[in-house]
């Protein structure tokens, strides 16, 4: 699990790319205990791992984080 804050997302360039499985996903948001609302993205592991339905990683945002990934999103994806 982890938590993104503020504007800490860097680009680098990888030698080597490579397309992952495709897994269920889901999303919550909540507010911590410092009033801050957090978004956080599950996904959960493929169907031939032993325990289905059971979340595999978390990513949480927070909203300088979030709005920094809006941005890269816009730009990337040219939108």
């Amino acid at each position: 699990m982890a938590l993104i804050k503020g504007n800490t997302m860097k680009k680098i360039t990888k030698g080597r790319n490579a397309i992952h499985n495709e897994v269920d996903n889901t999303y919550t948001s909540f507010i911590d205990n410092e009033g801050n609302r957090i978004l956080q993205i599950d996904t959960y592991g493929s169907n031939q791992r032993e325990f289905r339905g059971k979340v595999s990683q978390s990513i949480q945002f927070d909203k300088e984080s979030a709005r920094e990934f809006m941005t890269v999103i816009k730009k990337e994806f040219n939108i």
